[in-house]
């Protein structure tokens, strides 16, 4: 089963996390986290977003994070989905899920993964509001909660 996924398409959570868990008897936890499109943000109602990527370069750099996941944390699995192109307010945009034996590693595995994805992962927002398309920054609050975990951040929105 493939780590990560980069998809047009919208994803199923209850499909994906049986699929994670599916042939491992040892998982106690599994731990989910679905961001979706924002109808507002900074004050500004948001009809959609695009997202781009880099092919292959944004899959390379989330198998690292995947990694990342693995070696500092006590968990079994862990799954990234991110949508790309154009997406509409309330649109599911990404699916983190971590498998392991007990909650506590599988919950502080999915916030590190979901950190890690803000800052470093190579994709760009558009926002689409009734002043026209504009892209998103990073915020610095993204790098601060990466910033929790040792690393320093300060790249993609």
């Amino acid at each position: 089963m493939a780590r990560v996924c980069i998809q047009t398409t919208d994803f199923d959570l209850s499909k994906e996390a049986d699929a994670l868990r599916l042939d491992d008897g040892g998982v106690g936890a599994v731990v989910a986290f679905v961001g979706t499109v924002r109808e507002h943000s900074s004050g500004a109602a948001v009809s959609a977003m695009e997202l781009e990527h880099y092919p292959g370069m944004t899959e390379a750099a989330i198998e690292a994070m995947v990694d990342a996941a693995l070696a500092r944390f006590d968990i079994r699995a862990a799954k990234v989905i991110h949508r790309v192109g154009r997406l509409d307010a309330r649109d599911q945009i990404v699916l983190v899920l971590v498998t392991s034996a007990h909650r506590g590693q599988a919950f502080q595995a999915c916030e590190f993964l979901m950190d890690y994805l803000k800052t470093q992962a190579p994709f760009w927002k558009k926002e689409h509001t009734p002043d026209g398309a504009h892209w998103v920054d990073a915020r610095v609050a993204d790098d601060e909660a990466l910033a929790r975990w040792g690393i320093s951040g300060g790249n993609a929105a």
